[in-house]
């Protein structure tokens, strides 16, 4: 390979394998295709003359970053491109692996490809427990959900307060049938129930215990300043997110979170529709839950030191700007006849600005 001048590799990644495009600085395109393990991909790198001069991408997608970390470990510059940010022609019907390697590499070496942010080991780790439990919440949510609409069937329902309080959990253990086959049916829906909600509380203890180690402590402590944000929601901004400082401006954390509305504008006519929903939707789910919180109002009294207990001044003084901000926001739009909903959703858009703040304030 020509010295000193990059040459631009396009990898379609698969479970199996990998096609490999290599758009080479005289203009001429090789290709080729390698298992997807670690021996072979040493193995064709140990075939390119000079490493130091491959700029290599390929899609994010369900082989994760593993291959970013192989690549990178042998010396080779590599990005990990947004597959819904990766340009497409109008009326293309034909996509092979082949060509999709072919594509970017020739869009790598165009400078049109939006690269995204590589998260860590400790971050990748940290998340997938978070979504781990994310899983194991929807899953007890079904348990329960089924076991609710087994005994409402057979005509067995709760009508004293709340579900799935004590005193609902008691009722439940009182419920018998003579059906030896719907008592089986009983049983199996509460122990679902019951193992789901212990691998639960499990999960929960877990992700204390990671939130309360570096690297996430100091930004876990900064964010949990935040009325409605607790330790699960800022250990989930700080892993989703990673590093809040490459977005220049709080707008354009708004808009990586999907929190901006849509708009179709043109000439002198302005159209803005629903928010836009891009990005990443735990973050955005978070910052929608807490914004709730503002609905009542501002509480600077010993709930609010306990949060902010040894943080600093700049700090405790954007916690406290937020809640007067975001209450007032809340029912600017309440009373101007916004829905709810909607105004909810514009007070986690005014969340994710604080946000923002807080994680690029100097240390």
């Amino acid at each position: 390979m020509s010295q000193g001048t990059p040459t631009y590799v396009g990898l379609d990644v698969s479970k199996q394998a990998i096609n490999v495009a290599i758009h080479r600085p005289d203009g001429t395109l090789d290709e080729d295709r390698v298992a997807n393990t670690l021996e072979a991909v040493r193995h064709l790198v140990s075939r390119w003359a000079d490493p130091a001069t491959i700029r290599a991408c390929y899609e994010a997608g369900p082989t994760g970053y593993i291959l970013y970390r192989w690549l990178t470990d042998l010396g080779i510059s590599c990005t990990v491109i947004a597959p819904s940010l990766t340009p497409r022609r109008p009326g293309e019907r034909i996509k092979t692996d082949r060509r999709d390697a072919r594509k970017l590499a020739g869009l790598f070496r165009a400078d049109e490809l939006t690269a995204v942010r590589v998260p860590t080991e400790a971050e990748e780790a940290a998340r997938d427990l978070l979504r781990a439990r994310d899983d194991a919440r929807e899953d007890r949510n079904r348990a329960r959900q089924r076991l609710s609409h087994f005994l409402l069937r057979h005509g067995r329902t709760y009508a004293d307060g709340t579900a799935w309080t004590g005193r609902h959990r008691a009722w439940l253990a009182r419920q018998r049938f003579e059906d030896p086959m719907l008592q089986g049916t009983l049983d199996h829906y509460r122990t679902s129930v019951d193992l789901r909600t212990t691998e639960l509380a499990r999960l929960d203890g877990a992700i204390v215990t990671v939130a309360a180690s570096q690297p996430f402590r100091d930004d876990v402590a900064a964010l949990s300043s935040l009325r409605g944000i607790g330790t699960l929601s800022a250990l989930t901004l700080v892993v989703e997110v990673g590093d809040f400082r490459r977005f220049r401006r709080a707008g354009e954390f708004m808009a990586f979170v999907g929190l901006v509305p849509s708009e179709r504008s043109s000439g002198d006519r302005r159209r803005q529709g629903s928010i836009t929903k891009t990005g990443n939707r735990f973050v955005r789910r978070i910052l929608v839950e807490a914004a709730w919180n503002a609905t009542r109002k501002p509480n600077l009294g010993p709930a609010f030191a306990r949060r902010t207990s040894g943080q600093p001044t700049d700090t405790v003084a954007i916690a406290a700007r937020a809640q007067t901000r975001l209450h007032d926001r809340y029912w600017h739009h309440i009373h101007h006849r916004k829905p709810p909903a909607v105004a909810a959703v514009a007070v986690a858009r005014e969340l994710a600005g604080f946000c923002w703040a807080l994680m690029v304030r100097p240390a």
